[in-house]
């Protein structure tokens, strides 16, 4: 696979991510109704659902900059993947594995996400000099 190819397989997934997380965080937001709903139904309370909307709006600008905060967005992944990890079950748990489809496809679009991220950001690490 060519550099051209893997950024535009990176950057569709990184917009769809942040379509996908980004209507969310602004669902909670705005206190939709059926957002918020399904989260409260969950078990989780409303200070909580407010708090999963800031941060998720704040991680899907991380996304969106280019080039640019790569260790900050190895933090948004990982709290995409927590998520997406906590929806699943807490769906299964509360409202059967038929509710948690979309945790799978949200699982399944984020990791190849981040795999080509990995791919076209390689993780580099020098040792500090003590002076």
């Amino acid at each position: 696979m060519n550099s051209k190819t893997t950024k535009i397989i990176y950057w569709t997934g990184a917009v769809l991510t942040s379509l996908w997380f980004g209507a969310s965080g602004f669902f909670e937001l705005t206190n939709n109704p059926l957002v918020w709903g399904i989260t409260q139904q969950l078990g989780y309370p409303a200070h909580f659902i407010y708090i999963l909307g800031v941060f998720k709006l704040a991680g899907v600008i991380t996304l969106l900059i280019p080039n640019k905060l790569l260790r900050l967005k190895e933090w948004v992944f990982a709290g995409v993947f927590f998520d997406i990890i906590f929806a699943f079950f807490s769906k299964i748990a509360v409202l059967g594995f038929g509710a948690a489809t979309d945790a799978i496809i949200a699982f399944v679009m984020v990791s190849v996400t981040y795999a080509i991220y990995r791919k076209l950001y390689t993780a580099t690490y020098t040792p500090s000099e003590i002076n």
